[in-house]
């Protein structure tokens, strides 16, 4: 099946995993119960006592809020007596991990440029170094009888990231907590990992504040694989965190990007006076200002809608006014009549057929500039597709660089044609 994590994940796509379960499962079925003490949670705990209690929690903070797992993770995966290693065994290397942050520099340029991934991957790459000298390598050298700096290194470190994205699950906050708390921390959950990923899925992880369910979405067939959700996830996010891609047209939820900045880019590119830039770029500070774009933001396109509709439509609109549209606009704060608003309130593809003129031009010359990002054009990975000879003697890189990139440009192309 598509939806395999990258090699490494000892429990084991089709072999070890569906064997379990070999019986007609019905909708909402309960497969299995983990209480809350079984899950990574304990780890933290574990590391904890090993250090006496005295850590302060503010030593242990970080960006990602992955610190205190993670460093549990150095010292559990290592210590040959630790209750952990029977779930650690399972993974006999981690170096068969073969998420994008592994392969060269090159290759990962080469393979996905246009994708964004290489960007994420370099952000990564950024922070794991950071909090590793910053907050890991300190805490280790402050408790010495655990933690040894030539065992517990940069590169095993970096190796647990990936093993913490690929297998862990965080618990989805609820609205009114999403601002109020600080990172939502991963945990590890043995058993739920073992059930591997599609758009299309037959179970999920439901939480309770007692234990973790793996329950059915749907009636399952004796013999056919359960599989989980990791949530609405674009083919980009798959391959960055999990290490493989749904090939096409399986992963429902895929998406593709236009930078906000190849927007400003168009639209610099269509003003035919110095004054015409200068109005572009005041157009673009006020709508930074407004909060609706920003330097390294993206307008994500879906397979049947924009994604991030008020930002692209506002954008747009703001970027096709004449200086006295522009004017009175600033004047009411951007705010509009609400007849207006209600009518571009929303950007189905069916509404985007329907923009005005200057919008759609400005929409399509930001398209074909987004695909001028990648380094081949869809018919030429169309027909590598279709060839099956040609596909399977590609690297396996390769093939789920592939099936990113294919599905970005199938949404984009389909863009394009909306709005020529």
């Amino acid at each position: 099946p598509s939806g395999h994590r990258s090699p490494g994940g000892g429990a084991g796509p089709t072999g070890r995993a569906s064997s379990w379960y070999q019986a007609l499962v019905s909708w909402k079925a309960c497969l299995f119960s983990e209480k809350r003490t079984k899950t990574s949670n304990q780890l933290h705990f574990n590391l904890l006592f090993l250090v006496s209690g005295c850590v302060a929690q503010e030593s242990l903070q970080s960006q990602s809020g992955w610190v205190p797992l993670l460093l549990a993770l150095l010292h559990e995966y290592t210590a040959t007596n630790s209750h952990w290693q029977p779930y650690f065994s399972l993974w006999q290397d981690f170096r068969s991990l073969d998420h994008p942050m592994f392969w060269p520099e090159e290759e990962r340029t080469r393979l996905l440029q246009g994708t964004g991934i290489p960007e994420a991957v370099e952000k990564d790459l950024a922070n794991i170094h950071l909090e590793y000298s910053s907050i890991i390598l300190p805490f280790m050298k402050a408790h010495p009888t655990v933690f040894d700096p030539k065992l517990h290194t940069l590169e095993l470190y970096k190796q647990l990231v990936a093993f913490v994205m690929a297998y862990s699950f965080q618990e989805p906050l609820e609205e009114e907590d999403e601002d109020e708390k600080g990172p939502n921390p991963p945990m590890m959950v043995p058993v739920a990992d073992i059930l591997n990923h599609v758009a299309n899925h037959n179970a999920n992880l439901e939480y309770s504040p007692q234990c973790l369910r793996m329950v059915t979405t749907r009636p399952i067939r004796k013999g056919q694989e359960i599989f989980n959700t990791y949530g609405q996830m674009a083919n980009w996010q798959l391959l960055h965190m999990y290490g493989f891609a749904e090939p096409y047209p399986g992963n429902t939820n895929d998406t593709a990007d236009i930078q906000m900045v190849t927007v400003r880019r168009a639209a610099l590119q269509r003003a035919s006076s110095q004054a015409q830039q200068q109005l572009v770029s005041e157009q673009w500070d006020f709508l930074c200002q407004l909060e609706m774009v920003g330097e390294e933001g993206a307008f994500v396109l879906g397979w049947d809608e924009v994604l991030t509709e008020e930002e692209l439509s506002t954008t747009l609109k703001v970027l096709c006014m004449s200086e006295e549209e522009f004017k009175e606009y600033k004047e009411q704060d951007g705010w509009e009549d609400d007849s207006e608003g209600e009518e571009n309130s929303t950007l189905s593809y069916e509404a985007l057929s329907r923009l005005k003129t200057p919008c759609k031009k400005l929409l399509y010359d930001s398209v074909v500039l987004t695909l001028e990002s990648y380094g081949s054009d869809l018919k030429a990975e169309q027909d590598l597709l279709n060839n099956k000879e040609a596909y399977e003697k590609l690297s396996r890189r390769e093939q789920q660089a592939l099936h990113v990139r294919y599905g970005q440009k199938r949404i984009l192309h389909q863009l394009l044609e909306l709005v020529r």
